[in-house]
């Protein structure tokens, strides 16, 4: 709790500046108006990264072992990141050897991103990351490394974190969703350099491995599955502010990550620093134009989710468009019909 309150208030301090000197200047630059939405977005990041650990540390969540691809949900994170990775001005280099596990996939998805925000925090170089299989027994190991500290600041920075400055809330996340899943996850900082890596006990290689596993989960179902897409992220392209507000109320027990804009262009603007995980759209803002933007973003990501809202229908259908589904949300049912749609998309496409 101190942690999170610090770095919370370490990051609205750094926007109560730029408020400061906007209210005696009048004045803020474009680079001042994006510095002082970092500073909020990362207050918020950090909040909800808090709300992740307490909800996982509570042990309220329903375990649903399948087989996943290890190495494909790996390549769709990066993809997912890669406008987040050309902002900073990272490179990411990839070792991806085949590995299937038997793991809880929305955990899956939640430890990728707790480890890419890790890294991507922290790195002052190009970031690895891997997957290896040890010999025996035939595990998958995920692992992570990069320059954390340039030579000049590796005894200045010790000092003055008093231990290690990678220990951050989303390390503390990374290390809560590895417990959760059972994972052996172990960390090696040298000098200025870390490697992380979280080994999967349960990769698949024994039919009575996976049998096991399935008896484990019927156990695991009797526990609450509370906020199911917790650290997921949805851009709403709303212009009344009624709907934005149905919408807030719609999603408030799911644990998204949930920003507004207001037309194509700002929806363009903002995946620009950085993609989200679906984006829900109001019929209004459909058309030609916003056919092409969901072009663009699929090119990129081809897992993007979206959800359309209607003015007009009942509940939420499948709608075709080209050679792919989409679920559209009737207005008057969005309370009630929006988590089943967002859960419906996000859910296929993990």
């Amino acid at each position: 709790m101190a942690q999170l309150g610090s770095e919370v208030a370490s990051a609205l301090s750094g926007a109560l500046e730029r408020v400061t000197t906007l209210a005696t200047t009048g004045k803020i630059g474009r680079s001042g108006l994006r510095e002082l939405r970092d500073c909020i977005e990362l207050a918020r990041r950090v909040s909800i990264m808090g709300q992740q650990v307490t909800r996982l540390a509570a042990e309220r969540v329903r375990q649903s072992r399948e087989r996943v691809d290890l190495t494909a949900a790996v390549r769709d994170a990066l993809l997912q990141h890669r406008r987040e990775t050309e902002s900073r001005g990272l490179e990411v280099h990839q070792s991806l050897s085949p590995a299937q596990v038997m793991a809880d996939p929305t955990l899956v998805f939640t430890l990728l991103q707790a480890m890419l925000d890790w890294a991507f925090e922290h790195a002052r170089s190009a970031i690895e990351v891997r997957i290896d299989l040890s010999s025996w027994p035939v595990n998958a190991c995920l692992s992570c490394a990069f320059r954390f500290l340039s030579d000049e600041k590796i005894d200045s920075e010790s000092v003055q974190f008093g231990g290690s400055p990678l220990d951050t809330m989303s390390w503390r996340l990374l290390q809560q969703v590895s417990s959760t899943m059972e994972l052996q996850l172990s960390r090696d900082d040298v000098g200025g350099t870390t490697r992380v890596v979280a080994e999967f006990p349960r990769t698949v290689n024994d039919p009575s491995e996976i049998a096991a596993l399935r008896e484990k989960e019927d156990h695991d179902k009797l526990t609450i599955n509370s906020k199911p897409l917790a650290g997921s992220h949805l851009l709403v392209m709303a212009v009344r502010r009624e709907t934005r507000a149905l919408v807030r109320d719609a999603v408030k027990h799911m644990g998204l990550m949930v920003d507004f804009v207001q037309s194509i262009d700002e929806a363009r603007e903002f995946c620009r620093g950085g993609m989200p995980h679906a984006i829900l759209h109001e019929t209004s803002l459909g058309g030609e134009r916003f056919e092409r933007l969901r072009k663009e973003l699929l090119i990129e990501v081809p897992t993007l989710s979206f959800v359309e809202l209607a003015e007009e229908g009942r509940g939420f259908e499948v709608r075709k468009v080209d050679d792919r589904q989409y679920a559209c949300v009737a207005r008057g049912s969005i309370i009630e019909a929006l988590p089943a749609a967002l859960m419906f998309e996000l859910s296929r496409m993990r």
